[in-house]
């Protein structure tokens, strides 16, 4: 019976195998949907250079290759719809989407059918969104060069890419300027997002209600926000980079179980790491440097470990209000502090005195501002004095009992322009 069963699969599958094939489209009056529509199954369509009219929508496994194609939209919708599956979209310059947020106008949208999409090194300029994943299985998202549109309000403005409910999805490698956010997540699990640059945004990297996802060897610049990391659990972030960002470096609200592992933040701007109400998480062997608060802990988080981290050159390496104790090192291990002068006796590379960054005339100026006219006045040094000879008398806080003596020791990642 399978001898007899070999020939009549080998005559079924005949068709599709040998009816596929490479076709050339030029440029002209529906060139493109004409091609689309009158393509076979497994069809490569090379769009030879010039401007093709869209939208247009994707219906079966295809293959469109662009040799200098624009595919230019109305200025209403989305430009190129996909809602095949298996289809290959490379090489194409992707303009004129709508500007409706409620539709989701995109350069390209992959409708949830089109599972197993290859977006790759596409132009998508001036799109409201440029790819938007709705529901999509398998996708994968690389090589794009997207700028969004800065010629509309902030909250008016799409992400680069959107994605909801699209498991097995990977974002690798692309280029994401202008819009609002660079990377947008909601409700979207399993997912790796890796060596993409995010650059003029309010947002770099931005998940919601999003667990599981690999974040690895991004770079944030110049952006309002580096990695915004919310309502999500079990992400593994890693070796991203926040230069310059004028808010947070990383921001965690929410986020649960997660590790933040060997991620540095340069340049920064008001807070290199803020944490709301976060829980569980592990916080190792990353570098903040030069905010105007290292790290900001608020809102009962518990549970996180925090240690091999360094905290260089932060007007405040650590803020945070509240009455209990938090260790922050592990195992005879703490952290790097730049502000921390310490002696070394024994020569382990730990210093010989803890490390607590801060005082009750912190806690005190923080919640009443007013404060700050009083610093100079005797009784305020009384206080500092007191309490640095006496640490008893500070009522919790954070403390490093094994702090590293250099961020040498702390295993940082090691990047082009960063000094040690």
């Amino acid at each position: 019976m399978r001898i007899r069963l070999l020939p009549a699969l080998a005559l079924a599958l005949l068709p599709l195998s040998a009816t596929a094939g490479k076709v050339m489209v030029a440029p002209g009056p529906d060139a493109l949907a004409s091609a689309i529509a009158t393509a076979r199954p497994g069809d490569v369509l090379t769009l030879m250079r010039g401007r093709y009219a869209g939208p247009v929508t994707v219906d079966k496994p295809l293959t469109l290759a662009g040799q200098g194609a624009e595919v230019a939209g109305p200025g209403k919708g989305s430009v190129v719809t996909v809602t095949a599956p298996d289809v290959t979209l490379r090489g194409l310059t992707v303009t004129g989407a709508g500007r409706r947020l409620d539709q989701r106008d995109s350069g390209i949208m992959l409708e949830k059918t089109a599972t197993r999409a290859l977006v790759e090194d596409n132009r998508l300029a001036g799109n409201l969104i440029g790819v938007d994943v709705q529901g999509a299985q398998g996708v994968t998202v690389r090589d794009n060069a997207i700028t969004g549109r800065d010629d509309l309000r902030v909250p008016e403005r799409g992400p680069g890419i959107y994605v909801w409910n699209a498991p097995g999805l990977l974002v690798e490698g692309n280029r994401i300027s202008k819009g609002r956010d660079g990377v947008f997540i909601t409700t979207s699990d399993h997912a790796i997002y890796r060596r993409n640059v995010f650059t003029n945004l309010r947002y770099a990297f931005h998940s919601m209600y999003s667990n599981d996802l690999v974040v690895q060897d991004n770079v944030s610049r110049g952006n309002d926000m580096g990695f915004a990391l919310m309502y999500s659990t079990r992400l593994t972030v890693e070796r991203n980079l926040s230069d310059g960002d004028t808010a947070h470096g990383f921001f965690m609200n929410y986020a649960n179980h997660m590790l933040l592992k060997q991620n540095e933040v340069r340049h920064g701007g008001e807070k290199c790491l803020f944490l709301y109400n976060s829980n569980f998480n592990r916080i190792v062997a990353n570098r903040f440097e030069g905010c105007g608060i290292g790290v900001h802990f608020t809102a009962g988080s518990q549970g996180n470990a925090i240690t091999r981290n360094a905290f260089i050159g932060n007007r405040i390496q650590v803020k945070y209000v509240g009455t209990r104790w938090l260790e922050w090192s592990e195992n005879g291990t703490g952290n790097y502090w730049s502000d921390h002068v310490a002696f070394d006796i024994d020569g382990n590379g730990r210093a010989d005195s803890p490390y607590r960054p801060n005082t009750s005339v912190d806690r005190l100026v923080w919640s009443q501002p007013m404060v700050k006219l009083l610093m100079g006045a005797p009784a305020m040094q009384l206080i500092r004095w007191t309490q640095s000879r006496f640490p008893g008398l500070m009522p919790g806080g954070v403390i490093d009992s094994a702090p590293l003596m250099s961020p040498a020791g702390a295993g940082l990642p090691q990047r082009e322009g960063t000094s040690e």
